[in-house]
């Protein structure tokens, strides 16, 4: 089956409403979704980092107590070694190392039972032992580590402007109270010895008295503004003390920040994306919208056609039609899409013809100009139709096909048929009216000659009679009959010129010289003219070549043309009724002049000359011009009239080719 184009034409339908409300309802979700998304994991990221630095934190606080546990093992050892051995440069040698050791000792003082001061390791200025003598705090913490005979921790004290301390007591005893060792840790030392360096690079740890003041910090470098900090208590041994541990950066990190940026520029693309396929849907949609509003103007305007339509392919077979072919032919698009010669409206007498012409087309030697062809519609009856077969080639230059208007001429051509019969009819009428007019000329025309012959038969008589001079009598008596003779045969010529032109056959052309046509026409009307009181001028050419006519018609022309001369010098004075009637060479052809002094033809005459019965006469038919014309074109001539020189009367003239 042949692909045939779509004769209802539907486009595809629109897209439902729905349709459009999904993409915008996505394009308000999506960022509330990914703005959503953003929030959470920055939140959880901020939890994320709090938990890590809580754990960091107290993983420092473990570690500083570990340390100060270790510290406080070896203060005891330190002591027990010192009392029993009394080996004093061997403590000195380790309560030095045990400063060394970078575990935030800075001093290690030996007391001895009632708090008097011993040793001060590494050696203090008298000032500075001094001082520890005088600080309260030193002198209660060793007597209550005796009392108590276990190691405590003294509150803070300063042993610089900017030093804050503390002291681990360790008391001994050994069947008796026995020295005391005091350890004083310096709270900068102990930052900057047990805090290790990779946290002091995510957070920036402090050490807190109790009103919150920083008494000693890992770092310099300040913190912004930050709600990532976390404070863990330090006591014992600071006893009021406070380790504040402060991020120094905090939000989102960088890798899911590239997740998520990614994401967002994902999204972004998505939504842009969106927005330009939005854009091009609506450019569509119009386009779509003015393509169906142009294909229902076009389709109205195809359903309005009157002449049929009809498309085919290469291979012959119908693609398309049109509503006005499927009148004409009266089957249905449905049962001559895809169908192949023969057509079903193919007549069958016109078969062969129609067949031929369907090859031509097909091998592209079709004549450009229309061919009539007989056809059949479904019910059987015939007519004629008028086609124009063209080339169906695209936009692309690409030939596809045939592409054929018709147009059903039935009834023209009936038309021109009756016109043709009625033209006859007309010419006929026109001979029967002409032949009418001539039949009292042609009277008195037979008269002439007939009387004539009467005449000289009756002096033939008269010489017979006469007994006096038989010789001349006799060459009388010749000459006189030759006229008879002559006499008898113009009227025979009369007689037969009215039987050529009343009796109906077809144009008998032949050579024929004009002059004599001329004269014989002049001959015919002589009579007429006399009547008249008009005078007939012949101006005749010498040596003219002989031309291709039907002499009748030819006669018929110029009588009609000498008549119309005479009709129109009606009203001229008598001496100046003279009709010329002239022939020369012209234009590889002869041409016939009758020329009048009537007075001429008005312009709005003349443009109505040539019409059907119009006549400027009572008594005409106004076919008679026509007719002349028509005898003209018949021989491939031409009759015109014309003005002549000074407005003095009017000239018609004949031109006939010479072959």
């Amino acid at each position: 089956m042949r692909r045939a184009i779509a004769v209802d034409g539907n486009l595809p339908p629109r897209a439902p409403r729905w349709a459009w409300v999904l993409p915008r309802l996505a394009a308000i979700l999506v960022p509330i979704v990914i703005g959503a998304l953003l929030w959470l994991l920055h939140h959880n990221d901020l939890d994320d980092q709090r938990t890590t630095m809580i754990s960091d934190v107290l993983w420092l606080e473990q570690n500083l107590r570990f340390q100060m546990e270790r510290n406080l093992e070896q203060l005891r050892l330190l002591n027990i070694d010192t009392v029993e051995t009394r080996a004093t440069p061997t403590y000195d040698a380790r309560a030095q190392a045990l400063i060394q050791n970078g575990s935030g000792l800075v001093q290690i003082v030996r007391l001895d039972r009632i708090g008097r001061l011993r040793s001060v390791t590494p050696a203090a200025a008298p000032d500075q032992r001094q001082r520890l003598r005088s600080l309260a705090v030193f002198t209660e913490a060793s007597r209550r580590a005796v009392q108590l005979d276990k190691p405590i921790y003294s509150k803070p004290f300063n042993l610089d402007v900017d030093d804050p301390c503390f002291a681990i007591f360790v008391p001994h005893y050994n069947d008796r109270p026995a020295d005391v060792i005091v350890g004083v840790y310096s709270v900068h030392a102990l930052l900057y010895q047990m805090v290790p360096w990779w946290f002091t690079e995510k957070y920036r740890v402090s050490v807190m008295d109790a009103n919150g003041a920083t008494l000693s910090s890992k770092s310099r470098v300040q913190t912004s503004d930050s709600d990532l900090s976390y404070q863990v208590a330090f006591d014992p041994p600071g006893q009021g003390y406070t380790l504040a541990v402060v991020a120094y950066h905090h939000g989102t990190r960088l890798l899911p920040a590239l997740l998520m940026m990614t994401i967002v520029l994902l999204t972004v693309a998505i939504l842009v994306s969106l927005w330009a396929v939005k854009r091009h849907v609506q450019r569509r949609h119009v386009a779509e919208k003015a393509l169906r509003e142009e294909y229902a103007f076009r389709k109205a305007m195809e359903d309005s056609l009157l002449t049929g339509l009809r498309a085919r392919d290469l291979d012959g077979y119908i693609v398309y039609v049109n509503p006005a072919f499927c009148q004409m032919v009266g089957w249905s698009a449905d049962e001559l899409i895809g169908r192949e010669p023969p057509m079903p409206y193919w007549a069958p007498e016109e078969m062969a013809q129609t067949l031929t012409v369907y090859e031509q087309i097909m091998a592209g030697t079709a004549p450009h100009e229309a061919v009539e062809l007989r056809f059949q519609r479904k019910n059987g009856e015939r007519f004629d139709a008028l086609i124009y077969e063209a080339p169906l080639i695209d936009a692309n230059g690409v030939h596809h096909g045939w592409m054929a208007s018709m147009l059903d001429i039935t009834e023209r051509k009936r038309a021109e048929e009756r016109y043709r019969q009625q033209q006859d009819k007309l010419q006929f009428t026109a001979r029967l009216v002409t032949m009418g007019e001539m039949a009292s000329t042609l009277a008195h025309e037979l008269n002439q000659p007939l009387s004539a012959i009467s005449s000289y038969a009756t002096g033939c008589l008269n010489l017979l009679d006469d007994s006096n001079g038989a010789a001349a009598a006799e060459s009388d008596v010749v000459h006189t009959l030759r006229k008879v003779v002559a006499q008898a045969q113009r009227a025979g010529q009369v007689i037969r010129r009215v039987h050529e032109f009343v009796r109906r056959r077809e144009p008998m052309q032949e050579p024929c010289a004009i002059n004599t046509v001329v004269e014989d026409a002049t001959g015919l009307i002589e009579v007429a003219a006399r009547w008249r009181g008009v005078r007939l001028q012949l101006d005749l050419a010498p040596n003219l070549p002989p031309v291709q006519v039907d002499k009748v018609m030819i006669e018929q022309l110029l009588l009609n043309l000498i008549r119309n001369g005479m009709d129109a010098m009606a009203q001229t004075v008598a001496d100046q009724r003279l009709l010329v009637v002239a022939t020369v060479s012209h234009e590889r052809g002869v041409c016939v002049s009758v020329s009048d002094r009537g007075p001429g033809i008005a312009p709005a005459v003349a443009a109505q000359l040539y019409e059907p019965f119009f006549s400027t006469k009572q008594e005409g038919m106004g076919m008679g011009l026509n007719i002349c014309r028509s005898i003209a074109e018949l021989h491939h001539g031409r009759l015109w009239f014309e003005e002549r020189a000074n407005g003095n009367g009017t000239t018609f003239s004949l031109w006939l080719p010479v072959e």
